[in-house]
């Protein structure tokens, strides 16, 4: 038998059960035993004092005659009566079994003012008998009083009720292990259904939950709780073939840009100098772009798998903003967009720089990118009590309601992009680096005034 909850269930419930029952049952039959044979010497001890303040002859008797007299006094009293004198001599008796014979020893050791009790057996050994002495203080003679009763009834009953625990408790207990196996059968049934449905799950379906029978006990927030994961797995197994689908396109373009003016080029046996610089031109511009993509999606690809070093170093983080405003001043001056620096003063700070300064660049590259030509872009660099504020604005048309929810997401573009060089990692990537050094970084404000992107970085 396989060892399943069910089963041990089931054996749990018979084994406690099976404790509480043998205790019981030893209890209560040692409380009823002791309670028969207590009785029975409560019993034996009052007909032996009984008969022992009954023993006193009168004047005109002797202690022969009173020992008859009392015998025949008592001889309802169903229990063996026997008086002996002090030498051992039966004086008169009443009710004893033939089979029963009174060693000379309980005579002679029958004690005076109180009752002594002794077991004795039957000469063929069968049936048991319970006996009471006691001596007689004050006659001449001494005489012993012996009184007795045979167990053989309490035995009987106590026999019978051996027999009924030794029926009842095997009874009761395959009676439990039927109940609590139906009982554990019934109760884990809904893990059961789980269980088949999970089987039946893979990645074609991984849109099916489990069944919640009662969502307000164990099992049901079990099945609600696994219900919550898949969700989670859904999504994210939807938000890879997503990646991997965005990822596809965004490679297969400097790939096909590149193949084609390679292609072009090579139609005509010859071709002059301009013609291939030209080619070449488009080809680096192509695999630059392809080189940038392909960084990107390694370093959020790491960064996912938390394997991404970062390595936190002091710096100025105005001399990074510095040096990232004064490297992107070269391409926006190509479109005709200004960039102006605002810096408050000295700003100390522990960070990774080059992860820093891709930030940076990303936020600026991206405001270029959306700034119409003969704007300009402000980058601004302020110190707060919690740490520094770093806010880059444009002048575009600003980002539409229904996209600025999705602006962090990966290979999200925004519509309003004025060229189609950006393959939606740089806002993702900023985010990531902002947040790997215990910041943030929020879409503050858009308009057709223009767009803010704000970096909250603590100090230290």
């Amino acid at each position: 038998m396989r060892e399943t909850i069910r089963t041990r269930l089931t054996l749990w419930y018979v084994g406690v059960l099976a404790a509480v029952l043998l205790s019981a049952s030893v209890l209560t039959y040692a409380l009823l035993s002791r309670a028969i044979y207590t009785r029975i010497d409560e019993d034996l001890r009052a007909l032996a004092e009984m008969a022992a303040a009954s023993v006193e002859p009168g004047r005109a008797e002797d202690i022969e005659a009173a020992a008859r007299r009392t015998v025949a006094d008592l001889a309802d009293q169903q229990a063996m009566l026997v008086i002996y004198a002090g030498d051992g001599r039966v004086l008169a008796e009443q009710g004893r079994d033939e089979e029963l014979v009174v060693a000379r020893a309980v005579v002679e050791s029958a004690p005076a003012h109180d009752v002594a009790f002794s077991t004795v057996f039957e000469i063929d050994g069968d049936d048991r008998h319970r006996l009471a002495s006691t001596r007689l203080e004050g006659a001449g003679a001494r005489p012993v009083v012996v009184t007795g009763r045979s167990l053989d009834a309490a035995d009987q009953q106590l026999s019978f009720l051996r027999r009924i625990l030794l029926y009842l408790v095997p009874a009761a207990l395959l009676v439990t292990a039927i109940g609590g196996w139906a009982l554990a059968r019934h109760s884990l049934s809904p893990v059961m259904q789980m269980a088949d449905r999970a089987r039946r799950m893979g990645v074609e379906n991984l849109k099916e939950r489990l069944p919640v029978g009662n969502p307000d006990d164990e099992l049901g927030r079990l099945a609600l709780t696994f219900n919550e994961l898949l969700t989670r797995l859904s999504v994210s197994l939807e938000q890879q073939r997503q990646f991997m689908a965005d990822a596809s396109h965004e490679l297969r373009t400097p790939v096909a840009t590149a193949r084609t003016a390679a292609a072009v080029a090579l139609q005509q046996p010859h071709r002059d100098e301009a013609e291939y610089r030209d080619t070449l031109l488009i080809v680096e511009q192509q695999a630059t772009r392809l080189s940038r993509l392909v960084e990107d999606m390694f370093t959020l690809a790491r960064a996912d798998e938390g394997r991404y070093p970062v390595h936190k170093t002091p710096m100025y983080l105005d001399e990074v903003i510095d040096d990232v405003v004064r490297g992107a001043r070269v391409l926006a001056a190509v479109k005709g967009v200004a960039i102006n620096e605002v810096v408050d003063g000295v700003a100390a700070f522990t960070g990774d720089e080059d992860l820093i300064r891709r930030m940076l660049g990303n936020l600026i590259d991206n405001a270029v990118r959306h700034a119409p030509a003969g704007t300009a872009v402000r980058v601004a660099l302020a110190a707060r009590d919690s740490g520094y504020l770093v806010s880059v604005t444009d002048a575009g048309a600003g980002i539409p309601p229904d996209q600025q929810a999705r602006v962090f997401e990966r290979f999200h573009r925004g519509e309003s992009s004025s060229d189609g060089g950006g393959a939606g990692l740089g806002l993702a990537l900023a985010r990531w680096i902002a947040r790997v050094h215990g910041g943030e970084i929020e879409l503050t404000d858009t308009s057709s005034a223009g767009t803010t992107f704000t970096v909250a970085l603590p100090a230290g």
